[in-house]
C-alpha cells in the first residue's frame, strides 16, 4: 500500500517537473549567479622618497665650502692682510657644526649606493615596517649596517669625509712650511697689526655658525636623490667602522626610507654628532689660541694657521673617518730660524 503510493507521488513529481521544463525549456540552462568576490584592498602607501632635510643639505654644503676654502690657502703670502684672510677663513667654524656639516656631507655621498638605498627601502614596504626600523635607527646606529651594501655606502663615506681631511692636512703642512720660506721678506718680519683683536675675532669665529655656501645646496641634493654623484669613488669599507661614519650611515639609512623630511632636522641633528672628533677639534681650536696669543711677527701667525687651524683639524677629520695619517717627512726647513712659537706647538 505505502509503496504503491510512493510510486505515485514520484510520477506526479516527475510529470510536474516535466511540464515545468516545457512551459520554460531556458530555466535548466540559465548560469547560475557567480558569487561574489572581495575586492583585495589597497596596496600600503609607498615610501617618500629619497631625501635629506633642507637644513641637513645645508649643512652638509657648509662644510663643503668650509673644506673648498681652506684646502685652497695658497702658502705664497704677499703681506700681513693676505694672512688675515686666510686666518679668518680656516677658523670660521665652530666644532659641532663642523661635525653636523661632515656628517651630512659623508651620508649624501653613502646615498649614491644604490644597492643599499634599495635594500632599504625595500625592507620599509609599510608604513609600519617603516615607523619600526626608523625607531630602530634612532636608537642604534649599527642597524643600518645590516642591510645589504652598507660596507659600499660606508666605503662612500669613509672617503668623502676622509679625503677631505688629508687634503686639508696637505694644504696646513703646505702653509706651515712657508713660515719658514717667508722669512726672508721684509712684511713678514712685521708685527701683526692689533693682535689682540686680532685674537677676539678668532674666538669669535670658532663660536660662530659656519658661513652658508647656498650655492652648494642643488649639487649636494642632485648627489643625495641618484642624479648626479659626487667627485668620490672608494671600493667598499670593512667593519669596524668609526662612530663618524656609522652616524653618516645611520642618517643615509633614514634617509633611504623616505623619513628624513624637513620636520625631523632637530631630531637627526642629535645623530649628527661625534665626541671624539668635538675633542680633537677642541684641542685645535685651543692650541690654535695659545698658539695666537704668543704670536707677534706676521710669519708666526702663518705657522699657528698652518698646523693649527689647517693641518690638526684635517687629521681630526681623516683618523676619525678610519684612515692612518701619513708619515711624517723631514722638514726642508729643519736648519732654518724657527718661529718662537714652534718650539712650543
Amino acid at each position: 500500500m505505502n509503496w504503491a503510493r510512493t510510486t505515485r507521488v514520484l510520477a506526479v513529481v516527475g510529470l510536474g517537473a516535466a511540464a515545468f521544463v516545457a512551459a520554460d525549456p531556458l530555466a535548466m540552462a540559465r548560469p547560475k549567479p557567480a558569487p561574489e568576490i572581495e575586492a583585495p584592498p589597497p596596496p600600503p602607501p609607498p615610501a617618500g622618497p629619497v631625501a635629506l632635510p633642507q637644513r641637513t643639505l645645508a649643512d652638509a654644503a657648509a662644510f663643503e665650502a668650509w673644506l673648498e676654502r681652506v684646502q685652497a690657502t695658497s702658502p705664497a703670502f704677499t703681506s700681513g692682510a693676505s694672512v688675515a684672510l686666510a686666518l679668518k677663513n680656516a677658523t670660521a667654524y665652530e666644532p659641532r657644526a663642523l661635525i653636523r656639516g661632515a656628517v651630512a656631507y659623508a651620508a649624501v655621498a653613502a646615498l649614491e649606493d644604490q644597492t643599499f638605498v634599495n635594500e632599504v627601502r625595500a625592507a620599509g614596504n609599510t608604513p609600519e615596517n617603516r615607523r619600526l626600523m626608523v625607531g630602530y635607527l634612532m636608537a642604534d646606529p649599527g642597524y643600518a649596517l645590516l642591510f645589504k651594501g652598507s660596507d659600499g655606502a660606508a666605503g662612500l663615506a669613509r672617503e668623502a669625509l676622509a679625503s677631505g681631511g688629508l687634503k686639508l692636512l696637505a694644504a696646513g703642512k703646505a702653509v706651515k712650511q712657508s713660515a719658514y720660506d717667508i722669512q726672508h721678506q721684509a712684511w713678514s718680519k712685521v708685527e701683526v697689526v692689533n693682535r689682540d683683536g686680532r685674537l677676539k675675532a678668532v674666538e669669535a669665529e670658532g663660536v660662530s655658525p659656519m658661513p652658508e655656501a647656498a650655492d652648494h645646496v642643488d649639487a649636494l641634493q642632485r648627489a643625495a636623490t641618484g642624479g648626479t654623484p659626487l667627485p668620490i669613488t672608494a671600493g667598499p669599507a670593512r667593519p669596524p667602522y668609526t662612530p663618524l661614519v656609522a652616524r653618516a650611515i645611520q642618517l643615509a639609512a633614514i634617509a633611504a626610507l623616505g623619513e628624513a623630511g624637513d620636520g625631523t632636522y632637530d631630531q637627526l641633528s642629535i645623530l649628527a654628532a661625534d665626541e671624539g672628533t668635538n675633542t680633537c677639534l677642541h684641542m685645535a681650536k685651543l692650541n690654535l689660541y695659545q698658539c695666537l696669543a704668543v704670536s707677534k711677527p706676521n710669519y708666526e701667525d702663518v705657522f699657528c694657521m698652518g698646523q693649527h687651524g689647517m693641518a690638526d683639524p684635517g687629521a681630526c677629520l681623516a683618523r676619525n673617518a678610519g684612515v692612518a695619517l701619513p708619515p711624517e717627512g723631514p722638514s726642508a726647513a729643519a736648519s732654518a730660524i724657527k718661529p718662537a712659537t714652534a718650539a712650543a706647538g
